[in-house]
Formats: structure tokens, sequence, C-alpha cells
């Protein structure tokens, strides 16, 4: 069964990723067969200075790498060194119709948070269709938001083996219900564009300075707590076990517990979970050149499963002649 993701490098990596995304796939790396990419070209629908992205990307797989990923268990690359993506993408965009890129739901959200309009950000769906098909992919684990991209994807697939036999797998969507969407400090999924998120590798200051910020109800002290419609509740649970979970829930069911003492103990829950992985990346950071060729040495791998795909798309759509 083989696997596949990816994640943007367009700001810091925050616990939304890890829960949502990059814990599931170092996992995976010990069971099914791996594949999981930097989305560089991805991240330049929202940032576009180029300086930012090169150092994103670095600090992305850093941080990766830092957290467990395994270049000889998985083949894990940055997505632009890989050309033929951006070839099947037009190879797919013309099996796309635009009816399905307007139903697409992340594209009028994202034009609504500010983000501008613009032929990538529209078109966004048919890059993520290319890096899905080209390695042919069993299965997909994305999110409640990204569950829209998927179905596109396969639709796409479809349609164009309808046309050519069968030249794609087609994928399966993989939405875990407990992480799906991992709130934010204001009860919103936890996302860069919003604004709030609790970053993975950050001094203490600042971290502590995120974890206050989670946004509680008024409930007074002395009055039992809802942890069932608590940001709080949800975010600290991330790290506890199901009996952790439920000692929790007690504790909001008592009388007398106090939200800035929940956030002091989560508060210093994160900075622990995450400072054998800190030091980790900042090793592996001090060495760019390394970290380089961890990359290349993946994509190397990756480019292998790219042009077998791409070679037979090119014979059955009439490139090779």
């Amino acid at each position: 069964m083989r696997v596949l993701s990816g994640i943007q490098p367009s700001g810091a990596l925050h616990l939304g990723n890890f829960f949502g995304m990059m814990q599931k796939m170092i996992a995976y790396q010990e069971q099914e067969e791996l594949f999981c990419f930097i989305a560089n070209y991805h991240a330049q629908t929202s940032l576009s200075e180029g300086k930012v992205l090169a150092r994103g990307t670095l600090e992305a797989a850093a941080s990766f790498l830092a957290l467990g990923m395994d270049p000889a268990k998985s083949v894990f690359w940055v997505q632009s060194d890989l050309p033929e993506v951006q070839e099947l993408t037009w190879l797919l965009s013309n099996f796309t119709p635009m009816g399905l890129l307007e139903r697409c739901h992340s594209y009028k959200d994202k034009v609504t948070q500010g983000i501008k309009p613009n032929h990538g950000l529209f078109a966004y769906p048919v890059l993520m269709a290319a890096d899905i098909l080209l390695f042919q992919s069993d299965r997909v684990p994305v999110g409640k938001d990204q569950k829209q991209h998927l179905e596109v994807a396969r639709d796409i697939a479809i349609k164009f083996n309808n046309e050519y036999g069968e030249v794609f797998v087609i994928p399966e969507a993989e939405i875990d219900e407990d992480v799906a969407t991992v709130p934010g400090l204001d009860g919103r999924k936890m996302s860069k564009s919003y604004g709030n998120t609790i970053d993975l590798f950050q001094e203490d200051k600042a971290l502590r300075k995120q974890v206050m910020r989670i946004v509680t109800d008024p409930t007074p002290v002395e009055e039992a707590k809802n942890p069932d419609t608590c940001n709080l509740f949800q975010i600290y649970s991330l790290f506890l076990d199901g009996a952790g979970r439920e000692a929790l829930r007690q504790r909001y069911l008592t009388p007398g517990l106090r939200y800035g003492d929940v956030k002091q103990e989560l508060f210093e829950t994160i900075r622990e979970f995450f400072a054998p992985y800190r030091q980790r990346r900042e090793a592996l950071l001090e060495n760019p050149d390394h970290l380089r060729e961890i990359l290349a040495n993946g994509a190397a791998k990756a480019r292998r499963v790219a042009e077998k795909t791409l070679r037979k798309v090119r014979k059955k759509t009439g490139l090779i002649y």
C-alpha cells in the first residue's frame, strides 16, 4: 500500500501540522510504502518572498527529520526538485472541467481571508492531483478541509482513465476523525492563515505567550466547566492518553478549576514533549549542505517512480511519437 502526503513550508510548523499529518506520516514509514514531500510549489499561492520560502523549505525538512522521518524507510523530497509534477499538472489540466474547480470551497475561503485570487490559487487542486497521481498513490491522509481536493483528484483520474485506459491508480482519502481538525487558539481550525497557531519549535517565552492566548469561556472558577466546548481541553487532550483525558475531564466537571493553571500545565507539556526534537532540528539546520544531500537523494528515488508514470501518460496522450 503506497501512502502519500505533503506539507507546505509557508510558515512555522504548528501543532495542527504535527497531529494532523506529520505524526501519522512518521508512523506510516514503519507499516507502508511512504511517499512524503515538502510542497513548496503549493506554498507559492500564499508566499511570494523567495528567501522566506527557501529558508522555510529547509526548516520544514529539518523539522520532519528531527521528529523521526527516516529517509531509509521512506521517500522524502522537495516538490520543486521534480519537474515531472509540473508537466503532469498541465496534462491533467486538459481533463479538468472548469466547473469542478469553481465548486472548490478552499479557493473561496482563501479569497475571503484576503489572499489575492490568481490562477495558481484557483488551479491548486490540479497541482495537488498531479502530486497524488504521479506516484500512483493508493491512500492519501488528508484533513476534512482537503477532502474535496482529494475528490477532485479522483474525478480527474477517472476521467483520464476513461479516455486512455487504466493509467492512474484511483486514490482513497483517509481522514482520522480524532485529529481531522486540530483547534486553534480561537476555536477555528489551527492555521497559519488565521494566525491562531501554537508553533512546534520556539523559545519558551513565545510558546507560553501563544498558549496563554487560547480562548476560554467566562465560567467562574467556582462552577464546573464544559470540556466538550473548550478549545483548551481539546488541545491539551492531544498529548494525553485515554486515562489522562478522562482525568482532565473530571477536573473540568469539578468546581474550582482555573483555566490559567491548565494553560500553564499545557505549556510545560508542549515544552517537554518537543525539547529533544528541537535539539535534533537545530543540529540539522547547522549543516544545510547535508540536509540538501538528504533531500536530493529522496528526489532521485521519487523521480524513478515519477518518470515511469509520466512516460506512460506521454505515450497515451501522443507526446511520444
